[in-house]
């Protein structure tokens, strides 16, 4: 596929733009502003909350359109401007806490919402997080009761367990047959909860159609499961080779890792741009 004909790039973050070091490297920042420079759209698709995206926004240019929360929230980071906001109602939250909760003690819930300004967590949450985790102090995160987690819609909804692991507990989310919401996760140690029908192939579509985008004018890059759906919705979808089974599958590609500027690989072959010497 020639670069004339992708006009948007749409790229993961943790794990595949950044390094594992959560760092913008030199050659992929200079591979994203030739995409930029030859007048290709470049935008952060991410699990991430804005704030979470601005924390990594200078070191990557990253100005326009992002699309944050698995793909429940799309906003321009400059303007402000919010194209759309989708969230989980409450009483599908609450049939999923009250069903798992029985089914699974000791499960944990966290409510993101306001803009993914907000963060509502269940007391015992925070002892278990990491700053990494939501790119937000512990300490921040509050010590709530169930009734006051559940009590607004989620942008996000977290699902975590003390020793239970995400595809542990998906399953046994899967197990309820509950309907209203759909359930991802992204490599972190919960799992996450959207809006019925939401993925980040959802929220780029919608981003596309604003734009008068095509699907097959876009290149995505992603190594999570919740990267699955964008990769295979996108004209060329391409994995990282540190991705997980699904994202591989869902790809027509598969690029260097994240520590190996993966992305940057790809982009400057778009551009037929010479790859700098490795002294």
């Amino acid at each position: 596929m020639a670069a004339m004909s992708i006009r948007l790039i749409a790229t993961d973050l943790d794990g595949t733009l950044l390094r594992p070091d959560l760092s913008v490297s030199p050659r992929t920042r200079r591979a994203l502003d030739a995409a930029r420079a030859a007048g290709i759209l470049v935008v952060p698709v991410t699990a991430r909350q804005p704030r979470g995206v601005r924390r990594i926004a200078e070191a990557a240019a990253f100005t326009g359109w992002a699309l944050c929360g698995n793909g429940a929230h799309g906003l321009h980071l400059t303007t402000g401007e919010v194209l759309f906001e989708a969230h989980v109602d409450v009483a599908a939250q609450r049939a999923l806490a009250e069903a798992l909760s029985e089914r699974v003690p000791g499960v944990l819930f966290v409510s993101v919402r306001r803009g993914g300004e907000v963060f509502v967590a269940q007391t015992g949450y925070a002892e278990l997080a990491h700053f990494e985790d939501h790119k937000r102090e512990p300490g921040e995160m509050g010590r709530f009761l169930l009734d006051e987690v559940l009590a607004e819609p989620s942008l996000k909804f977290i699902v975590r367990h003390p020793t239970l692991t995400p595809r542990e507990l998906q399953a046994e989310v899967q197990a309820l047959t509950l309907g209203g919401y759909a359930v991802t996760h992204s490599g972190a140690p919960f799992l996450e909860v959207l809006a019925e029908g939401v993925s980040k192939a959802w929220g780029l579509s919608r981003l596309c159609e604003k734009l008068g985008i095509a699907r097959d004018e876009v290149l995505a890059f992603g190594d999570a499961p919740n990267d699955a759906e964008m990769l295979a919705w996108a004209g060329r979808g391409v994995a990282m080779a540190n991705a997980e089974a699904k994202a591989l599958s869902a790809a027509d590609e598969v690029t260097l890792s994240n520590a190996q500027d993966g992305v940057a690989v790809v982009i400057e072959r778009l551009l037929g741009q010479t790859p700098p010497r490795l002294d």
